[in-house]
């Protein structure tokens, strides 16, 4: 039988024009955001393995940038 990663509903997005790059969305959740140059993006939607941790991000980030969609 084939492992396969369970999905989440949760979707996630960044406002490039309001995110300062502070990176604590990378730290927290470094499967799903990754930083680049200045800006944060969203390299891979949350799975049920780093919903948590992408919730955490989304609700720590300072400048409420991360949204879900």
């Amino acid at each position: 039988m084939q492992n396969r990663e369970r999905r989440t509903n949760m979707k996630v997005s960044i406002d490039e024009s309001s995110c300062i790059g502070c990176g604590l969305c990378t730290g927290t959740a470094p499967e799903v955001f990754e930083l680049s140059g200045s800006v944060a993006s969203v390299i891979a939607q949350p799975t049920a393995a780093n919903e948590a941790a992408a919730r955490e991000a989304l609700e720590a980030c300072p400048v409420d940038a991360i949204h879900e969609d």
